[in-house]
């Protein structure tokens, strides 16, 4: 078997109209046909990548940021933050009048209603406004946090939770990891499973919450629509995802 190949979504499999496009579509195919496995490494939730991963008949995914992992149809790995602290990271945006979704492998939940930085966020990925419950938390396994803030306060949380990390996918709205918690670990515990290292991986992603992955990886690919601190950690930089940057930089690797 050669390399197994980790693809992000949103700005690398998904094109700005969050649209898988054909020529990205027959790559990860051509490579599947080659000997490659192919894999999803996502910050989204198992539900949100479902018709993705039938789509193009992925059973291996590392989601929410790492907190999720299933390798051929078989969960080996989650993770999330520790109830207690999360309550706290809550009490302590509430004050503030700022948000929280929770997610599990099967939905995501709103702690409040009719909030404009849930909505807008959440547009960008074409999600609905979700159901209520602002203590879903306690009763369900959560393995991802979103929390809505602006940029500018983000260190107020970063100073008063030094054991969670806060990773920003959008302008009004973070991931909310455990210390330690990346794409590059989740990753790592299926690579365990298949009996390879990190240096048989190529990774390819566009967002902050990639660089952890593209600089563990042998091969780490940055699109050329990424955020620069993406592509100063790439060992190659694609084209745009919107110019079937994807399937070309496969080409130039000689996957395809």
């Amino acid at each position: 078997m050669k390399e197994i190949l980790f693809f992000d979504v949103d700005g690398t499999l998904y094109n700005s109209e969050k649209i898988l496009p054909a020529s990205a579509k027959e790559a990860l195919l051509e490579a599947r046909r080659n000997g490659y496995e192919i894999a999803i490494a996502t910050g989204r939730a198992p539900f949100m990548i479902q018709s993705l991963l039938e789509e193009l008949d992925i059973n291996t995914y590392v989601t929410f940021n790492g907190q999720y992992v299933v390798y051929r149809g078989e969960i080996v790995y989650t993770n999330g933050v520790e109830k207690d602290e999360l309550s706290k990271i809550i009490a302590f945006g509430n004050a503030r009048h700022e948000p929280v979704v929770f997610l599990d492998a099967q939905r995501m939940i709103a702690s409040v209603g009719n909030n404009e930085m849930i909505s807008e966020s959440l547009n960008t990925l074409k999600y609905p406004y979700p159901n209520i419950d602002s203590t879903y938390y306690m009763q369900n396994e959560v393995y991802q946090t979103l929390i809505f803030m602006e940029e500018k306060d983000e260190h107020l949380y970063r100073e008063a939770f030094p054991n969670v990390q806060f990773v920003r996918w959008h302008r009004y709205s973070c991931d909310v990891l455990p210390k330690g918690g990346s794409k590059a670990a989740g990753i790592e515990k299926v690579l365990e499973k298949m009996g390879l290292t990190l240096n048989d991986a190529i990774a390819f992603g566009d967002g902050i919450n990639d660089i952890e992955m593209l600089q563990a990886v042998g091969t780490g690919v940055a699109m050329g629509n990424g955020h620069e601190r993406v592509k100063a950690v790439a060992t190659h930089i694609a084209e745009h995802v919107d110019e079937d940057g994807l399937a070309k930089i496969m080409r130039q690797l000689n996957i395809i």
